[in-house]
C-alpha cells in the first residue's frame, strides 16, 4: 500500500522519511480559510488535517494511506497562524516572548480503498524566555519566521528562544513522530 503525504513541508518530508523512505508526495491546496474555528482547538486542527487528506483523496490512482497534517501555535485563546508579513512576525513573537504556549497538530489518515479516517490531535506546551527586540527583529530579518506557526521554528534560529517543552519535540517541528507512526500501525502498515 502506498502512503501519500499530503503536505510540501520539507520538515515534514524529513521527520517521515525516519519511518519510511516509501512514500510519495502530493501537496495539498486545501483552503484552510473554509474549516471555521468554534473553540475546539483539538477538533479544530483536525479537521484542517482531513481536510488536506481529503484534498488529495481524489487524486491518487493507487490504493494509498493519505498523511494530511496541520499545525498551530496556540496562546491565551488565541490562534497564532503563519504571519502574513514580518510585521505580524514581530507581533507574534512579542506577544510570545516570556510566555508559555501550546502547540497543537492535527494528523488525519484515510485509507484510500476503505475510505477509513483516523485522526489525532498532539499538543505539547512550550515556554518562551523573555526576547529582547534585537533577537526578535535578526530572527525574523533572516526569514526563518517566514511560512511558520507562531513565527518560529524550533528547529533552527528558533530554538534559542525555548526555554522548555512539555511534550513532543516533533509535534513543535510539525509532525509528531511517534503518533504518526502508532496511527499507521493501526491503519494497518507495519513498518
Amino acid at each position: 500500500m502506498d502512503i501519500v503525504l499530503a503536505s510540501a513541508s520539507p520538515r515534514r518530508q524529513e521527520l517521515l522519511k525516519r519511518i519510511t523512505e516509501d512514500f510519495t508526495i502530493n501537496a495539498s491546496d486545501f483552503d484552510e480559510s473554509s474549516i471555521e474555528y468554534h473553540g475546539d482547538i483539538d477538533r479544530y486542527v483536525c479537521e484542517l488535517a482531513t481536510g488536506k487528506a481529503n484534498d488529495i483523496l481524489h487524486k491518487v490512482q493507487k490504493e494509498s494511506i493519505i498523511i494530511g497534517c496541520d499545525t498551530i501555535v496556540y496562546l491565551n485563546g488565541k490562534i497564532l497562524g503563519k504571519p502574513s508579513n514580518r510585521e505580524a512576525a514581530v507581533k507574534m513573537l512579542k506577544e510570545l516572548s516570556g510566555k508559555v504556549h501550546q502547540v497543537y497538530s492535527g494528523i488525519a489518515m484515510i485509507n484510500s480503498k476503505t475510505n477509513k479516517i483516523i485522526t489525532k490531535s498532539v499538543c505539547t506546551e512550550v515556554k518562551f524566555s523573555e526576547l529582547s527586540d534585537d533577537m526578535i527583529f535578526k530572527y525574523v530579518e533572516s526569514g526563518q519566521s517566514d511560512g511558520k506557526a507562531g513565527a518560529y521554528g524550533i528547529q533552527d534560529g528558533g530554538a534559542l528562544f525555548v526555554e522548555g517543552i512539555k511534550g513532543c519535540y516533533y509535534n513543535v517541528v510539525g509532525f509528531s513522530l511517534n503518533t504518526v507512526f502508532l496511527l499507521l500501525r493501526e491503519m494497518g502498515v507495519n513498518l
